[in-house]
Formats: C-alpha cells, sequence, structure tokens
C-alpha cells in the first residue's frame, strides 16, 4: 500500500539520494577513513586480548579451548583412519588364512 504511494516513492528516492551524498563525502574525507581504520584496528587488538584472556582463563579453570578440542578431534579423525587401516589389513590376513 505505501510502497504504490507517489509520495512515499519520492521521500525514499530523496531520502536514497541523501545517504548517499553524504556516505561519499564521509569517504571523501581523509580523517574520516583513518578513524575508520584506527577504530578497526583497535577493534581487532582488543579481540585478540579478549581471545588470549579467555583461553588463559579456561585452561586456569581446567577447560578445554575451542583450540584444544579442535586438536582432539584431529587426533581422534587420526586414530579412526588408523584403526580403519590396521582393520583393512587384518581382514586381508583372515582372507588369505581361509584359502
Amino acid at each position: 500500500m505505501l510502497k504504490d504511494n507517489p509520495v512515499m516513492k519520492k521521500l525514499v528516492e530523496t531520502g536514497e539520494e541523501r545517504i548517499g551524498k553524504i556516505a561519499q563525502q564521509l569517504l571523501s574525507n581523509e580523517k574520516f577513513v583513518a578513524m575508520v581504520q584506527s577504530l578497526v584496528s583497535r577493534s581487532l587488538a582488543a579481540k585478540g586480548t579478549l581471545d588470549t584472556a579467555l583461553r588463559t582463563t579456561l585452561s586456569a579453570m581446567n577447560l578445554p579451548s575451542t583450540a584444544d578440542l579442535e586438536q582432539l578431534r584431529a587426533k581422534v579423525d587420526d586414530l579412526e583412519k588408523l584403526l580403519a587401516s590396521v582393520e583393512s589389513k587384518v581382514d586381508t590376513l583372515v582372507d588369505s588364512k581361509k584359502k
């Protein structure tokens, strides 16, 4: 209903044009771009610090981290492959003994 209203269409178009112009002005402003880059860089550094603190806390509480679980899963996968290989060799030996 509102989408079919010509006044609403005009308002939306005007708003989109103005937001586009503001975005262009902000992105052409070197200070703004530098500030955004600095903010992103600081956020990533804070995330790294938080991740390190979380791993340390989990370790102190004797709880596994995500990395610990991934390492464990990789070891279990390796063991499954090894067992499958051993099983295959045993089957081959059993079959050769039957003949």
